[in-house]
C-alpha cells in the first residue's frame, strides 16, 4: 500500500480551484521542489492531518490552516483527500468497509474535512474535523484506531535528532523498538525458578524486567531496610490488636507490555567511533540526523502492517554536500532493501545537490499553486533527454528548480556578462530570483523542455525561461578575413558538407534570398518555443560580435586585449594601465582602417577570438570590469548603455523579470 494521490482545497495557500490542486506520487522516492512559500510544507502537513503521524505531536487544526482570500476572509472549510493504492490482501481486510472500486482496482480514500466554525457567545473560532472514506467523503467514518494503521513516520525540518533518540517517557526510539518484530522474544520469568546466566539470557525483555524486580525485592539491603521499618518503628506505633507491616518492593509495572515499554524508554541510540562499540564518537547534528532516518526506516521496513510512508522535510538539514548526495543514493535504495517492505519516501528540499541526484521522473515542481510532475509523459522531454539530463544535470544546474525566472545560455561568457548587463539596466537578477543556467554549449533546448508540458491544454508553469542562442552565421566577409577561404571564388565555399561554419550567403538557396534565409534560421532556432519558454536569438552572429556591433566595440576590444595579456597581468610583467593604453591606440588605428564600416570593424575585433584564440570567458570577466569602471567614472554611462546593448539581450532580461517588480518596465523601455 502506498500514497498515490492527494487533493487539497482551501488549505493554507491552496485555494479551491477547478480542477482542484492534485499531486500524484509514485512508489519509492518523490521529491517536492520549488521556491520558498510555494506550498511544500503545506503538502507535508496536509498528509499529516489526513493520515496522522507516528510521533507524539498532537495534530490540531489552527485558524491559519484555512485559506484566506485577498480580502482577508477565511474559507468556511478545508478538504484534504488522500488516495492509497496497491493494497495487499491484509490491507483490504483491515479496511474492507472503506474501499472504493474504480479503474479496475480497489483503493482506499481518506477524506479529511475541517469546518471553520465560530462560537456565537464568545466569538472564538474552532475547527470541526471529520475523517471519512470514499472519493467524495460519502463513505463510513474512519475511526482513530483504523487511521493509526495509516500513520506516517515524520521527520520535521531543523529536527533535533539527538533529542529524538534520547531516553525518556514515550521517547521516539522506544516507540520504534516497541514495534520491531521479536523485540520481546524469549521466556517469561517464573518466581522460584533457578536462574543462571544461560537461563537469564533466554528471558524476554519483559521477563528480564520481572527478574530484575525479583532480585531487587530479595536484595539484602532492601530486606534489611524493610525489617528495620517494621521492627523499630511500625511495631511500636501500632495500637492494640493491630499488626502494621510494611513492605519495600520494586514497583510492579503491571502488564508485560508496560514492563517492556519502561525498558525501551531507558534506551538511547548513539553513534560510536567504530563498529567495535568502543568509545562514543563526537558527532554533530548532521550525523545524528542520518542515525534518526535509519531508525525510522528500520521500523517502516520491518513492520508487517500499516502504511510504510516516511515524510521528510529538508533532509539536507545539517548535512555537508557530499553527505547529501550519499543520503539521496541511500533513500533511493531504502525503498527496496532485501528482506524489508518497500518504503515510500516523500521529501521536500531546497537543496540543488539533492535535486541533481534525484531522477527527474521522481521530481515534482511546485509553482503558482500547481504541481508539475517531471515524469516521462508529463513534459516535452524525450526519453533521450532524460538520459542526457541524468548525466549532466549537476548541482549548479539544478538551481533551475528554485528560480522565479531562468536564462539558459550556451557558455561561460554569457553566464558572466548577462548578470552584469542586467544590473546596468536596473534589474538585478539575484533580487528578482532569476538564475543563469550555463549548459556549456550543448543541450540548450533539452533543459528548457523541463518546463514545457506535454499536454498544452493543461496549466503551464509561469516561470519565464529565456533561451539565449547565437545565430551562428557569420558575415560574408568574415571567412576571408579569418583565413578560412581565399576570395569569393575559393572552392571551399561550395563544400558545405565538409565545413562546420556558415556565412550568410550559404543561407541563400533557390527561391530564398539571403535575408530570408537568415530569418528562416532564426525561426528554426525558435521552433521549440511554447509557454513559458521563449528563445532570444542573437541579432547578427554571437554575443561578442553583437555587443561590439550594437555600440560596445571599444569595450569588447579592450577586454579582449586584457584577456590576451591575462598571464602577463597576473604575473605583473605588464600593468593594467599599460595594456588599456595600448588598446586605446590600437582601437583608434583599427577604427581608421574601417572608416564608416561597422561590420568590418567588428569582424576584425572578433578575429581576436576566432584566429588568436583569446578566451571568451576571460574576456567576459574583463568586459564586466571595463563597463563597471566606465559607469563609476561617468554618471551618464548607464543610461547611454541601455541604447547600446543588443536588443535580444535586453528583451531576454525583460522577459524573465516581467513579474518581479518595477525594474521590468525599465528594461522593456531600454
Amino acid at each position: 500500500m502506498y500514497l498515490s494521490e492527494i487533493v487539497i482545497e482551501n488549505f493554507r495557500q491552496f485555494v479551491k480551484t477547478n480542477p482542484a490542486f492534485t499531486l500524484s506520487f509514485k512508489p519509492g522516492v518523490t521529491a517536492i521542489v520549488g521556491e520558498n512559500d510555494s506550498g511544500k510544507t503545506a503538502i507535508i502537513d496536509a498528509i499529516r492531518y489526513a493520515l496522522l503521524t507516528r510521533d507524539t505531536d498532537h495534530v490540531r487544526v489552527q485558524p491559519d490552516d484555512f485559506h484566506v482570500d485577498p480580502s482577508g476572509v477565511p474559507a468556511s472549510e478545508s478538504v484534504i483527500r488522500c488516495r492509497l493504492s496497491d493494497l495487499s490482501d491484509d490491507d483490504k481486510g483491515a479496511f474492507a468497509e472503506h474501499l472504493t472500486y474504480e479503474d479496475g482496482e480497489l483503493s482506499l480514500y481518506v477524506y479529511w474535512r475541517a469546518r471553520n466554525l465560530t462560537l456565537a457567545e464568545s466569538g472564538r473560532r474552532f475547527a470541526d474535523v471529520s475523517v471519512r472514506s470514499g472519493k467524495d467523503g460519502a463513505g463510513a467514518n474512519i475511526e482513530l484506531q483504523a487511521r493509526q494503521l495509516l500513520a506516517a513516520a515524520y521527520l520535521k525540518p531543523l529536527r533535533d535528532a539527538e533529542r529524538e533518540m534520547a531516553p525518556g517517557n514515550r521517547s521516539r526510539l522506544s516507540q520504534v523498538l516497541l514495534r520491531f518484530p521479536g523485540i520481546d522474544s524469549g521466556r517469561s520469568f517464573e518466581p522460584g525458578a533457578a536462574i543462571d546466566s544461560e537461563a537469564a539470557s533466554a528471558l524476554s525483555l519483559s521477563g528480564l524486567a520481572e527478574y530484575f524486580r525479583h532480585l531487587v525485592n530479595e536484595h539484602e539491603g532492601v530486606q534489611g531496610a524493610q525489617s528495620a521499618i517494621n521492627e523499630r518503628y511500625l511495631s511500636k506505633l501500632a495500637l492494640g490488636g493491630e499488626n502494621l507491616h510494611g513492605r519495600v518492593s520494586y514497583i510492579d509495572s503491571g502488564s508485560d507490555k508496560a514492563r517492556l515499554r519502561q525498558i525501551l524508554e531507558r534506551l538511547q541510540l548513539n553513534l560510536l567511533a567504530g563498529p567495535d562499540g568502543g568509545s562514543k564518537g563526537r558527532y554533530g547534528l548532521g550525523s545524528n540526523n542520518l542515525l534518526y532516518m535509519a531508525c525510522e526506516l528500520l521500523l517502516l521496513g520491518t513492520e508487517s502492517e500499516g502504511l510504510p510512508l516516511l515524510l521528510i522535510e529538508e533532509p539536507e538539514a545539517h548535512l555537508q554536500p557530499q553527505r547529501q548526495l550519499r543520503l539521496m543514493e541511500f533513500l533511493e535504495t531504502a525503498a527496496s532493501i532485501p528482506g524489508s517492505r518497500s518504503v515510500q519516501v516523500v521529501l521536500t528540499t531546497h537543496s540543488p545537490n539533492l535535486a541533481s541526484k534525484i531522477p527527474l521522473n521522481n521530481l515534482v515542481l511546485l509553482q503558482g499553486q500547481r504541481a508539475f510532475a517531471m515524469a516521462e509523459g508529463q513534459t516535452m522531454l524525450e526519453k533521450g533527454d532524460y538520459r542526457f539530463l541524468q548525466r549532466f544535470l549537476d548541482s549548479t544546474r539544478a538551481n533551475l528548480f528554485f528560480a522565479r525566472g531562468l536564462i539558459v545560455v550556451e557558455g561561460d561568457a554569457e553566464a558572466i556578462v548577462i548578470p552584469a548587463l542586467a544590473r546596468m539596466l536596473g534589474c538585478d537578477l539575484t533580487t528578482h530570483g532569476v538564475s543563469i543556467l550555463n549548459v556549456g554549449g550543448t543541450g540548450l533546448r533539452r533543459y528548457a523542455r523541463i518546463f514545457q508540458r506535454k499536454n498544452s491544454s493543461e496549466a503551464q508553469p509561469s516561470i519565464p525561461v529565456a533561451c539565449l542562442a547565437d545565430l551562428d552565421v557569420m558575415p560574408n566577409r568574415a571567412p576571408e578575413i579569418f583565413g578560412m577561404v581565399e576570395g569569393d571564388s575559393d572552392s571551399k565555399w561550395d563544400d558545405l558538407r565538409y565545413r562546420r561554419w556558415r556565412a550568410r550567403r550559404d543561407l541563400a538557396t533557390k527561391g530564398v534570398s539571403e535575408s530570408d534565409g537568415v530569418e528562416l534560421r532564426r525561426a528554426k532556432l525558435r521552433g521549440g518555443d511554447s509557454p513559458p519558454v521563449k528563445t532570444f536569438v542573437a541579432d547578427n552572429w554571437t554575443l561578442e560580435y553583437d555587443l561590439a556591433k550594437s555600440g560596445l566595440a571599444e569595450e569588447v576590444y579592450t577586454a579582449a586585449l586584457l584577456a590576451k595579456n591575462d598571464d602577463s597581468l597576473n604575473e605583473e610583467r605588464k600593468s593594467r594601465e599599460e595594456v588599456i593604453a595600448g588598446a586605446e591606440i590600437a582601437f583608434k588605428a583599427l577604427t581608421n582602417q574601417c572608416i564608416d564600416d561597422q561590420e568590418l570593424l567588428c569582424i576584425h575585433i572578433y578575429r581576436l577570438f576566432k584566429v588568436d584564440q583569446v578566451s571568451k570567458a576571460v574576456t567576459a570577466q574583463y568586459l564586466v570590469e571595463v563597463i563597471e569602471g566606465e559607469a563609476e567614472r561617468d554618471s551618464g554611462y548607464k543610461d547611454a548603455l541601455k541604447s547600446r546593448l543588443p536588443r535580444y539581450i535586453a528583451d531576454a532580461i525583460a522577459y524573465v523579470s516581467r513579474n518581479s517588480g518595477p525594474s521590468s518596465g525599465e528594461v522593456e523601455n531600454a
